[in-house]
């Protein structure tokens, strides 16, 4: 058994995990405020569920074999690097955890995490050359070539939404310009929603579905979904020509918009079928949703 941790932007997601499984999980809320410690806000929410689900499942630390973290950003060597939601930055939380915990402890980019649990038990699982993306917030990515995750020595690397797709160059959290997710998130397409409908509010993503499912036939709105639509597939297209994928996978909040884009990429790439050596890869969806965090993470033991 192993425990899998997903830090994600506004709360953290922590389970038992057996072969893939959940057998337990707990997600809590992260109180970010100005004056708030978030690295000692995450270290006791931690250890605290840790506690409970052993105590719950009458298991001792020492019949953990691992405990995986999957974190937003970029991440080496057990440190995280840098954050943009969260603001941590040269945070050694590998470190922290060795110090209440004897079992090997794994970090990843929360993206390649996911990417993990698709391709061990989800969406990839019969494919050996595919890749993952995982649209929300931003674009985070992963390949497999011959079955084995890419991986940089340096770094995580495979930062599929920051590959520059436009020189329009819109402005990237990261720093650069016209990059992928800056265009092609679904934040991206929020924004241009709330852009054109003169939204003030903040909307979630279930108001943003409504609302696009009850302008479908609004001539502003098409062109909106349309531009989004050759947006994402000019990023799609570049990955196809550089890995040759058999499949691409995406999850995050993305599979909820499923019915409004999914066709419409295929379409798209079908129309480009000449740029390929081959047929054009499958685009599916990914299945394991928002455990695929936790279950990514507490799999990073056999991907190290």
């Amino acid at each position: 058994m192993q425990i899998g941790i997903d830090l994600g932007g506004s709360h953290i997601g922590i389970g038992l995990v057996n072969n893939g499984k959940i057998i337990q999980k707990e997600e809590k809320n992260l109180l970010i405020k100005e004056n708030t410690n978030i690295q000692e806000e995450i270290e006791t929410i931690i250890h605290g569920t840790i506690q409970r689900i052993l105590q719950n499942q009458k298991i001792q630390i020492n019949e953990i074999k691992s405990i995986g973290l999957a974190v937003p950003g970029l991440v080496t060597q057990g440190k995280i690097i840098n954050t943009v939601n969260l603001k941590l930055k040269d945070y050694n939380l590998y470190d922290e955890l060795k110090k209440y915990y004897d079992v090997p402890i794994h970090i990843r980019n929360d993206a390649k995490c996911a990417a993990i649990a698709e391709k061990e038990y989800g969406s990839l699982k019969q494919y050996s050359d595919c890749v993952f993306l995982t649209i929300g917030t931003g674009i985070g990515g992963a390949v497999f070539l011959d079955g084995k995750l890419l991986k940089p020595k340096k770094a995580e690397g495979f930062e599929l939404g920051h590959m520059v797709i436009s020189k329009q160059a819109k402005q990237c959290k990261c720093g650069q310009k016209g990059c992928f997710e800056s265009y092609a998130s679904i934040t991206a397409l929020k924004n241009d929603i709330k852009q054109e409908l003169k939204l003030n509010t903040q909307i979630t993503g279930e108001e943003l579905l409504n609302i696009l499912k009850q302008n479908l036939q609004t001539e502003s709105i098409q062109a909106i979904i349309e531009n989004y639509t050759q947006n994402l597939c000019i990023g799609l297209l570049n990955i196809i020509k550089i890995f040759q994928p058999e499949a691409i996978s995406i999850g995050g909040s993305f599979s909820y918009y499923k019915d409004i884009f999914l066709e419409k990429i295929e379409k798209n790439l079908k129309e480009n079928k000449t740029l390929f050596n081959k047929d054009v890869p499958n685009i599916i969806l990914a299945h394991l949703k928002n455990d695929a965090g936790i279950i990514g993470a507490a799999g990073l033991k056999n991907f190290d």
